[in-house]
């Protein structure tokens, strides 16, 4: 994607946060927006910069984390096509508590935050949409910590995989793509890369999956979800071939 060509108010018009507006809205709504290329590993922002812009990704990924003095960090999320983050920084007027850094190429769309705020006491419908948005990553996270005390490991990885997908409605195959590394994925579920590494060999060895370079190839949805119910599923389980039958809990 050219950054000069991007129709930024129709690429606005595309996004769930701006549905419904009128063209004329999001004109106003795209008056000092700035698309921004990112390289690998380029930080859009750091723990303690103010947060004056609403922040969408158009392409690529973002990956947010927090970081302690020794290097390591832990991944929150991960931002794909289409989606806006660290809304509720910019309405709190406190600065960013979390980092966030593109792990691929990408291409940012930064809205100003008067333009947010204008859009809202002039739709009440913005509003509402943009309260849905926080209300479902607040739900997200809210399920991330009941995953990371309550799943074990496989369950969180075929979690992951299928987190677009309902294995009983979807038997024909999917792909999943990996635009990040799988350090990042784990990361991401609170695993080690070791771990999460190993329970994709073990997915694969029980014909589940198939693991390319930047993907994971579902053959059938099915087996896999009834394999994160199974017993063996549970911590210090290992998963069973899919040509034998899995145990329901």
């Amino acid at each position: 994607m050219d950054e000069e060509t991007v129709d930024v108010p129709g690429r606005l018009a595309t996004l769930p946060l701006f549905g419904g507006m009128t063209r004329a809205e999001l004109d106003r709504l795209a008056r000092g927006c700035q698309l921004r290329r990112l390289a690998v590993n380029e930080m859009v922002f750091r723990v303690g910069e103010p947060c004056r812009v609403l922040h969408v990704a158009l392409e690529g990924q973002i990956k947010l984390f927090a970081g302690s003095s020794s290097g390591q960090e832990k991944v929150i999320e991960l931002i794909g096509p289409g989606h806006s983050f660290a809304e509720a920084m910019m309405f709190s007027e406190r600065p960013y508590c979390f980092n966030a850094q593109a792990p691929a190429p990408t291409l940012l769309l930064t809205v100003p935050k008067a333009n947010v705020l204008a859009g809202i006491s002039r739709d009440c419908r913005f509003a509402m949409r943009m309260l849905a948005g926080l209300s479902s990553r607040l739900q997200g996270l809210l399920q991330d910590v009941a995953a990371y005390a309550l799943h074990s490991g496989p369950q969180r990885v075929i979690g992951y995989l299928l987190r677009d997908h309902d294995g009983a409605a979807h038997p024909d195959p999917i792909t999943v793509p990996l635009p990040v590394s799988k350090a990042t994925i784990a990361s991401r579920l609170n695993l080690t890369p070791e771990y999460f590494s190993r329970v994709l060999h073990e997915l694969q060895a029980a014909e589940l999956i198939e693991v390319g370079r930047n993907e994971v190839r579902i053959r059938d949805a099915g087996p896999l979800s009834r394999a994160a119910r199974a017993p063996s599923a549970r911590p210090g389980g290992r998963v069973r071939p899919a040509r034998s039958p899995l145990p329901a809990r």
